[in-house]
């Protein structure tokens, strides 16, 4: 029988910079392979063919896509061994600590013919150049969304009745875990939902609940409580010995938008935009925190121009990323034409032996 792949975003381009839950997934993993290579399309390839390898034994995965191509994959990590393997060097670049032991490097630098990078050289600088650029265009315009967003939140901050919301994680509580106490210390995992993408913001809330029997879908205005009552319940969970599965926000890296406990197959969703969803399954339901928020004409009016600066903000910073990720597709391209096939697939048994 095949295991189940369950994809999440690698990294996420933010208002807070690039975020990833990389250090906390290479902490639980008992082994680690840190795989060390210049931008390429090759690798994606790789952990994929790593990743069938052990569906076919019976593991499920995780999978870890590359934002600027949601279809490229950046990491996988296998469930029950516990073996992760990761692209680390870009966009954030991680070190193995433990070498020797938890942690293993293989290097991919060595794979190029010298005499074609160097014809190839003009190019590849080029191609660079405007990806730094353009990235450091769409995380300015990302931090300045933010800085917005944190105003409409404050505005709904302002007129929420938080005695309301509180009683409402109260009786959730009360509700799902009842007296449910399990002798056993709560196991923590941390995931990307989603992302920002060239394609615009993009999530991996299906594939994260597909197994899932009871979705909570809460909907609810910026500000209104959605990641706290998640917060809540989550500290709630873990203090009854109940696994959490935080999935964090992908353009706030503060803020939680799904909390998943796989034991109770129970999930909770942040269900409004950029990730919108709706009843479509035995087991949805809507949980509606709108109403929480008393109206005012006033902070309607104000809402309406923020939400509106909201919008132009994340279609700049949306049309940044797809400046960014054809620049990156081209200097991948051009680095790929150099690859010495035979010293790559050497390396890439170095890997494949590991199984």
């Amino acid at each position: 029988m095949y295991g189940i792949i369950t994809q999440y975003m690698g990294t996420a381009y933010t208002g807070l910079g690039i975020s990833h839950k990389y250090d906390e997934l290479i902490a639980f993993a008992s082994k680690t392979v840190f795989i060390k290579c210049p931008p390429t399309n090759s690798i994606s390839k790789l952990l994929n063919e790593t990743g069938s390898h052990y569906l076919k034994l019976g593991f499920d995965i995780d999978r870890f896509m590359d934002p600027t191509n949601p279809d490229q994959t950046d990491a996988v990590f296998v469930k029950g061994p516990n073996l992760l393997f990761v692209q680390a060097s870009h966009p954030v670049a991680l070190e193995p600590t433990d070498i020797g032991v938890k942690h293993k490097a293989i290097s991919f630098y060595d794979m190029y013919d010298e005499n074609k990078l160097k014809e190839k050289n003009q190019c590849i600088v080029k191609y660079l150049a405007e990806a730094e650029m353009f990235l450091k265009k769409a995380l300015k315009s990302l931090s300045e969304a933010k800085i917005i967003h944190d105003e409409w939140e404050t505005l709904n901050i302002e007129r929420m009745m938080w005695e309301l919301h509180e009683n409402t994680i109260l009786t959730l509580k009360d509700e799902l875990f009842n007296k449910i106490s399990l002798n056993k210390q709560s196991t923590e995992a941390h995931r990307l939902i989603g992302s920002l993408t060239s394609g615009g913001a993009c999530d991996f809330i299906p594939s994260i609940t597909q197994k899932v029997e009871r979705r909570i879908l809460i909907k609810g205005h910026p500000g209104t409580g959605k990641s706290t009552l998640m917060k809540a319940l989550a500290l709630e969970a873990k203090n009854r010995g109940i696994d959490v599965l935080y999935g964090w926000c992908g353009l706030d890296p503060n803020g939680v938008d799904l909390i998943l406990f796989p034991e109770l197959s129970v999930c909770l969703i942040d269900a409004t935009k950029p990730h919108a969803y709706n009843p479509e399954r035995p087991g949805d339901e809507i949980l509606d925190l709108v109403h929480m928020c008393v109206e005012n004409e006033n902070a309607e009016g104000e809402v309406r121009i923020i939400s509106e600066k909201y919008s132009e903000k994340m279609l700049d910073s949306t049309g940044y990323m797809q400046a960014y990720a054809q620049a990156n597709k081209k200097l991948k391209t051009a680095m790929d034409s150099a690859i010495k096939q035979s010293v790559f697939e050497e390396k890439s048994r170095l890997l494949m032996e590991m199984y």
